[in-house]
This record gives C-alpha cells, sequence and structure tokens, in this order.
C-alpha cells in the first residue's frame, strides 16, 4: 500500500509539473508553442486526470475507508474512468506517431524537429477527436454498471477501467456473453492495437534516427565539414535515442503486463488470479509515474526546472 501511494503522488507532482513548466512555455511562446510541446502537454493532462479522479480514491480506500455511491454516480464515475484511461492510452500512442511524422517530413534535416512553431487546426483538431471518439467509447461504461455492495466482487474486469470494485460500482452487462464481447471487442480495438502501433512507429523513428546518425558520422569520418544538412550533434540524437526507447520500454511493459493480468482473470479463473490483479494494479500506475521523468531527460525546460528546484 506504501508503495503504491508513493507512485500515485509521483504521478500526481510528476504530471503536474510537465502540465505547468511545458504549459508555461507554451503560453509564453509568441508563435503558440511547438507542436510537440502541446502534445506532450495533453498526454500528461490525462495522465494527470487519471491519478487524480481515480489513483486518489484507490488510496482512500487502501487506507480503510469504505466509500460507496450511488447507481448514477457509479455510472458516471465508471465512463468517466474509462474515457481518461483510453485518452490516456492512444494521446500516448500520438505522441509517438507525431515523432515519426516529423522525422519523415524533415529528414534528413532533422534539426527542425524543434523548432516547428504554431498549434495548427489539424493538431488541435486531432487532440480534440481523440478526446471525442474515446467518449463514444466509454459510453457503455456508464450503461453498463451499476452500485453494489460491501460484498461485491468483479465478475469482469476491463485494462481501462478497474482490477477490483471502487466506490462499490461494478459491471452489470446484460449477459456474460455481451460482458465478454465488450471486453474482447475492447482488448483487441483499444489495448492490443495501440501497443502494437506505437512499437512500430518508435521502432520506425529510432531507425531513421540512427541512419541519420550513421550518415552524419560517415561525412565527419569523410572530412565533410558541411553541417547544414545535419545541423543535430550526435550526443544529442543519442539522447533522443534514448528518450524515446525508454518510453517505448515503459509503456509496452506497463501497459502489456495489465493486459496478460486482466484478460486471464477474464477468461482463464486460474489459482493465478488474484495475484496477476495485484501486478496490474501496479503496471496501471507505473507508466504515469515513470513517464514524466523519462520526459524529463529529453525536455530542456523541464530538466532546468528540476535542476532549479533541487539547487534550492
Amino acid at each position: 500500500v506504501s508503495f503504491y501511494i508513493i507512485l500515485v503522488l509521483f504521478g500526481i507532482i510528476g504530471n503536474a509539473t510537465v502540465v505547468g513548466v511545458v504549459g508555461k512555455s507554451v503560453l509564453s511562446d509568441s508563435g503558440g508553442g511547438r507542436n510537440s510541446d502541446i502534445i506532450i502537454i495533453n498526454m500528461a493532462l490525462s495522465n494527470l486526470l487519471v491519478s487524480l479522479v481515480r489513483n486518489t480514491l484507490l488510496v482512500i480506500s487502501d487506507m480503510g475507508l469504505q466509500l460507496y455511491s450511488s447507481k448514477e454516480w457509479c455510472q458516471t464515475l465508471m465512463g468517466i474512468w474509462v474515457w481518461l484511461r483510453s485518452v490516456n492510452v492512444w494521446s500516448t500512442f500520438f505522441l509517438s506517431a507525431f515523432h515519426l511524422q516529423t522525422l519523415r517530413r524533415v529528414a534528413p534535416s532533422v534539426g527542425n524537429l524543434h523548432r516547428q512553431r504554431g498549434a495548427p487546426k489539424t493538431l488541435l483538431l486531432s487532440l480534440g477527436l481523440i478526446w471525442l471518439l474515446n467518449f463514444i467509447y466509454s459510453i457503455p461504461a456508464h450503461i453498463f454498471s451499476i452500485n453494489g455492495n460491501m460484498n461485491s466482487t468483479e465478475t469482469l474486469m476491463l485494462v481501462s477501467s478497474t482490477t477490483r470494485p471502487l466506490l462499490g460500482c461494478v459491471w452489470n452487462f446484460p449477459s456474460s456473453y455481451s460482458g465478454l464481447a465488450y471486453a474482447t471487442t475492447s482488448m483487441v480495438i483499444h489495448e492490443t492495437i495501440p501497443i502494437i502501433l506505437m512499437a512500430l512507429t518508435n521502432l520506425a523513428s529510432l531507425y531513421m534516427l540512427y541512419t541519420h546518425s550513421r550518415m552524419r558520422s560517415s561525412l565527419h569520418t569523410e572530412g565533410e565539414h558541411n553541417s547544414s544538412n545535419f545541423p543535430l550533434p550526435i550526443s544529442l540524437l543519442r539522447v533522443f535515442l534514448q528518450v524515446i526507447l525508454a518510453l517505448i520500454m515503459l509503456f509496452i511493459a506497463s501497459w502489456g503486463t495489465s493486459i496478460i493480468s486482466v484478460n486471464y482473470f477474464n477468461y482463464n479463473r486460474g489459482s493465478s488470479a488474484d495475484f496477476l490483479l495485484v501486478i496490474a494494479r501496479f503496471a496501471n500506475i507505473i507508466f504515469i509515474a515513470m513517464s514524466p521523468a523519462v520526459l524529463a531527460v529529453g525536455h530542456r525546460r523541464l530538466r532546468s526546472f528540476i535542476k532549479s528546484m533541487l539547487a534550492h
């Protein structure tokens, strides 16, 4: 319980810091801010809302305070939980897809990656669609949920909502078949596909940056001193590669572990179900808690803010 509370606090403080620091730089930028910064704010905001609306309630429950909601509140909360978790995973994928598209558009002049200014309508529209489409996806969570009682146990779970009853809120599908159909659809469309897409896009980004690094090293070896086509230093490229790779591993490890654990419970119910659900709880929070630290490694303003805080 103590370790989980620490992770939740890290998630709240870290993502609030990302939203505040990066958001301030975007607002103070007369050009409207970097596109990548706007996407980072969107991802950190979804992380922060999940921590505040969902994980803090889990902490309160873990501390022994048992609360129960009415049916209306359960429907509202279950819908919000599924909505925010859905936005969270697709916002993370959008960040990796944006980096890949940027590299393809400006390669080999990768230096332009950090000079793109403004917030075009297509970017804001894409982020708006993420929130809108996932809100539509969360509607069944509002319809097919109900308040249970102190003896309620989960008979069906979704990675995007809950690994145990919270505030007495449980699923209430018309039949076990319809519930499993929704869980299976969710697993394929919402939980498995984002992992595959994020892995592919980030691996493609890694390959393009690696190729760029090799080309620059080759020109340097041959005595070519014209760096106009390759403005980024090798050291900066390596840092960028490491940040992307760290986000890939962190996301896939946490989200993938949660998918395996929850779906083992849904479709198997073996002797390891209880243990795996505990693992799933921590897997759900790991990415939210640790991603701000990974982002800080590759973001100049975040690094300078953290250094100034530590210095004082």
